[in-house]
């Protein structure tokens, strides 16, 4: 008698972006029923939403949703506020690009939404070591998050908390270029470009095209991305 095995679903927080891409791919090479959620929050670069939807028909993701979620009525960045994206380089101090508390609040969303579904999977891109100094990127926040879903949803309090994976949390800008070429995907399906240009090229010179530049690079794998500078 054949038995059907029905796949454990996993919800994936799918920015668009390079890292975003490489995790959903990964999660169904683990053997999940992919689900993703990006967040339209009035970011500068909204192009990475185009790319999210590329990246969920391509990978023929279970299901995507877009949730607005305008966060330019708080500003506090360069990426929802009529601030500059910085240029120069990188630095040590954490950037104007910093969204005040976004991956706080969207992987509540993110758990929210697997609760939902009945998953208690959720798979984000973060990564500790290539990257631009964002506070609620570090492992410390990961597991403290995990924690307070725990503590503040039926699941978590019923003994069913929440996973919250990070399969790029160890890895470099060229490490995870290196795995977006062994899963197969095509890097143009991705957007990484803080502030693109009129005719919707990637800039080249804000932090987020410096770091997946020099991970291609690095990695000696190409780079299918136009750039601008």
């Amino acid at each position: 008698m054949n038995q059907t095995t029905t796949k454990p679903t996993a919800i994936v927080l799918l920015s668009g972006g390079l890292d975003s891409m490489v995790t959903a791919a990964i999660a169904q090479e683990q053997g999940y029923s992919v689900r993703a959620l990006s967040v339209d929050y009035g970011q500068r670069h909204r192009l990475e939403l185009e790319s999210a939807k590329t990246i969920a028909a391509n990978l023929g993701l279970v299901g995507h949703a877009v949730l607005d979620l305008d966060l330019r009525s708080f500003g506090g960045s360069a990426l929802t506020d009529s601030i500059d994206v910085p240029k120069s380089g990188l630095g040590d101090d954490i950037p104007v690009t910093y969204v005040p508390a976004r991956n706080l609040v969207f992987l509540a969303l993110t758990t929210a939404c697997a609760e939902a579904a009945g998953s208690r999977d959720v798979f984000i891109g973060v990564n500790a070591l290539d990257y631009s100094g964002y506070p609620d990127c570090r492992p410390e926040f990961i597991a403290s998050f995990t924690e307070t879903a725990r503590l503040g949803t039926k699941s978590g309090v019923e003994g069913n908390p929440f996973t919250i994976h990070t399969p790029l949390q160890d890895m470099t800008k060229a490490d995870i270029a290196t795995e977006c070429h062994r899963l197969g995907l095509d890097p143009s399906w991705s957007w990484s470009c803080y502030d693109p240009t009129d005719n919707q090229a990637a800039c080249g010179l804000c932090d987020s095209c410096r770091l997946r530049k020099k991970g291609f690079a690095e990695a000696g794998i190409t780079d299918s991305t136009v750039y601008a500078a």
